[in-house]
């Protein structure tokens, strides 16, 4: 065992640090300004899970509130208040306040949870919120009914959530929604398999990246599932939310329909899926992939107050104060905000644009010989994403050589594979670029670009450089000019 100097431990006789922590500081500034400037000036950003921020949402997300605190939750001994537990915060609670109301505008729903700091993290709320309230209602059915009798007191075991229904991780599901993720603590066991109870959404066998609706509605009547979740992370197609809708309430099935949008969360609307009006309960999703806000969560619903179900919505509260977070990260959440503002102005040319521009990309890549997935007789995809299959194993290795050439993209497996480890494809997203200015003529050209590289091993980093260089300015955002000079003075404020 090797001898311990506690001298340096207790701070005594230890020999002075001779590190020159001075030089590691400039040298880290140097290496993130190059990093910066390569990826916002030289290189073409395809990952759909990302986006860059305006510069008032990075402004904004250094300010004051990055350092603090601001805890709080609805006290019953107080009359419902809604409590802080740090002063100082009035300004903050106001933030949150004001984001809330922007993203009940942008999803037409009444109840905003915006404390959660990732989709991750709002699923998992979501999921242990589920499990309490169930538990609650038990317990008060059991009191009602005087089975255990007056004054009486036992221990038992929390009921977990009954049958399950997600989209399969190998067919594009969230991971967070997956026994190995978020959803592990709170399933029950098939006690016939002796696996989580989860039953996954069966897909077409022409296309296996579409729902098969038909047979997930057959699924439903069978399991009878407590929870349905839709939403994926390879995601092509619209969510069958209001089919699914329809047959829940035909059945009579007491279920919650949960729709997780984190990559599709900037598309909500006419251009894509109204979620609300379709018939689902709870939205989550993280706020930094087609959204434009920083890196965050949301959770949303629509349950008014002596709705059967508003007690859920209070047990989500609670999950999320105290039950997942503390500090939430006020800087993001300010940033967060004015990146609400961006999006309810600036989301119909956006949201249209940025579908547009998947199909045309879809086509220009085929077009140029690549091997696109998904049904072309809808240009491959109704969404910001393309999945491009480059040969069995063949994606990781694909997806560095484009990194080698300024292409940034991920390399995903496809329904037809086994594991991650044999990835055959690139799983490709358009609304950075198209945030930068970007139309079908540009995508055009970026095709023309990945095909030379992909099918004939032409490098391509000077012309990749030399497309980018012309869209560093980020659009659907307010200007310096429209925000009146106030980021030049918040930037001279901060030295």
């Amino acid at each position: 065992m090797a001898d311990i100097n506690m001298a340096a431990l207790n701070g005594g006789n230890a020999a002075p640090d001779t590190v020159d922590y001075k030089a590691k500081a400039v040298g880290l500034i140097r290496r993130a300004r190059e990093n910066h400037l390569w990826r916002q000036s030289e290189c073409i950003n395809l990952i759909p899970s990302e986006q860059t921020h305006s510069r008032a949402a990075r402004i904004l997300s250094v300010l004051d509130p990055s350092f603090r605190y601001a805890e709080h939750r609805k006290v019953k001994e107080l009359g419902g208040v809604d409590t802080f537990y740090y002063q100082g915060t009035d300004f903050i609670r106001d933030v949150e306040a004001m984001l809330k109301e922007e993203f009940g505008k942008y999803l037409g729903c009444g109840n905003i949870e915006a404390r959660v700091t990732s989709g991750q993290m709002a699923n998992a709320a979501v999921f242990s919120a589920l499990v309490n309230w169930k538990n609650i209602i038990a317990k008060n059915a059991s009191n009602a009914s005087g089975a255990m009798g007056a004054g009486a007191a036992k221990a038992t075991d929390a009921k977990r959530l009954g049958y399950v229904m997600n989209n399969h991780i190998i067919c594009g599901g969230h991971l967070s929604a997956q026994p190995m993720g978020a959803l592990r603590d709170h399933v029950a066991i098939d006690p016939d398999t002796g696996k989580p109870a989860v039953v996954s959404f069966p897909v077409l066998q022409g296309n296996p990246f579409k729902t098969d609706t038909d047979a997930a509605i057959k699924l439903i009547e069978q399991y009878r599932p407590e929870l349905i979740i839709l939403g994926k992370s390879m995601v092509l197609h619209k969510e069958p939310v209001a089919e699914i809708r329809k047959a829940v309430d035909e059945l009579g099935i007491e279920t919650t329909i949960m729709y997780d949008m984190a990559h599709v969360l900037g598309l909500v609307g006419p251009h894509f899926q109204d979620p609300f009006a379709e018939g689902a309960d709870i939205v989550t999703g993280s706020t930094h992939k087609t959204f434009f806000g920083t890196q965050r969560g949301i959770i949303a619903a629509n349950y008014a107050e002596g709705d059967a179900k508003y007690g859920l919505w209070e047990s989500i509260e609670s999950r999320v104060f105290p039950g997942s977070v503390s500090n939430h990260h006020l800087g993001t959440l300010l940033g967060l905000l004015i990146a609400a503002y961006e999006m309810n102005r600036f989301r119909d040319e956006y949201q249209r644009n940025v579908i547009s521009n998947a199909k045309g990309f879809a086509k220009a890549l085929a077009g140029a010989g690549l091997n696109v997935a998904g049904d072309p007789d809808i240009s491959y995809t109704e969404t910001h994403q393309v999945i491009v299959r480059v040969g069995r194993g063949a994606g990781a290795e694909c997806a560095a050589k484009l990194e080698e050439n300024n292409i940034i993209v991920n390399y995903q497996a496809t329904p037809d594979e086994e594991s991650f480890t044999d990835s055959s494809a690139l799983r490709i997203g358009v609304s950075e670029m198209t945030r930068f200015g970007w139309g079908e003529t540009e995508f055009g050209k970026a095709a023309e670009l990945i095909a030379d590289l992909v099918l004939r091993g032409k490098p391509v980093k000077d012309d990749v450089k030399a497309l980018r260089s012309g869209y560093t300015e980020l659009k659907y955002c307010f200007t310096d000019y429209e925000l009146g000079g106030e980021l030049a003075g918040l930037l001279e404020m901060l030295g």
